[in-house]
């Protein structure tokens, strides 16, 4: 029951989030299909009205397995994941940690993110623009905090206890893209040149190649 309670809170806090980053809907419901023969909105087709079931606005959601080597595990609930979600604004991840697990500084360009732990502590912040200074805001989260990050800024979770960790965010977007930050630098594809990223960085050619090579 304390997860179905947290679960409700985050939606209703969510739901103060939700704006003109996805068009507002012109219907009830719009649920994502791959069908080619409905209607097409917010870059999916509608599945026909009357074909809709309790099951497209349901998805059993299981705990992630965060044994890798970041220690963490992010299970998204987006439009892809919950076709009901088409045109209403808004979607969830459910993310695990083991102790010192980490979900790597990243960017959600399209969503503002709202974070409340459901179980263990939390160190989690975001760094602004460089008009701002690049300020880091920063904040360490017990069961039932909350956190918002805003939209397009790059941002953390870390756990330092000696237990696992959940959390559950919501997005202001059904579909908030994620850029990790140092697969987006050092794993695009194709390749950024070695001679550009030592530049930016300011180090020798050997530890971007090193970083690169990384699996």
């Amino acid at each position: 029951m304390k997860v179905v309670y947290f679960l409700v809170a985050i939606l209703a806090l969510a739901s103060s989030l939700v704006s003109a980053h996805d068009p507002s809907p012109l219907q009830d419901f719009c649920v994502a299909t791959k069908e080619r023969d409905g209607v097409y909105v917010n870059g999916k087709f509608c599945k026909e009205p009357k074909d809709v079931k309790a099951e497209d606005f349901y998805k059993e959601v299981e705990p992630g397995n965060p044994s890798n080597q970041l220690g963490s595990a992010v299970t998204p609930v987006f439009v892809d994941q919950l076709p009901g979600l088409n045109t209403l604004g808004l979607s969830l991840a459910r993310i695990d940690y083991e102790s010192m697990g980490l979900n790597p500084p990243h960017i959600h360009p399209r969503a503002t993110e709202i974070i409340i732990v459901l179980e263990g502590i939390l160190l989690v912040g975001f760094a602004t623009s460089n008009q701002d200074g690049n300020r880091l805001f920063s904040k360490m989260l017990k069961k039932g905090d909350v956190f918002v990050s805003p939209m397009g800024l790059i941002q953390f979770q870390y756990n330092p206890g000696r237990g696992r960790a959940v959390s559950i965010s919501a997005f202001s977007s059904q579909n908030p893209g994620t850029v990790t930050v140092a697969n987006a630098v050092f794993r695009s594809n194709p390749r950024i040149s070695t001679d550009i990223l030592t530049k930016s960085f300011q180090v020798d050619k050997k530890v971007i190649d090193e970083l690169q090579n990384q699996n």
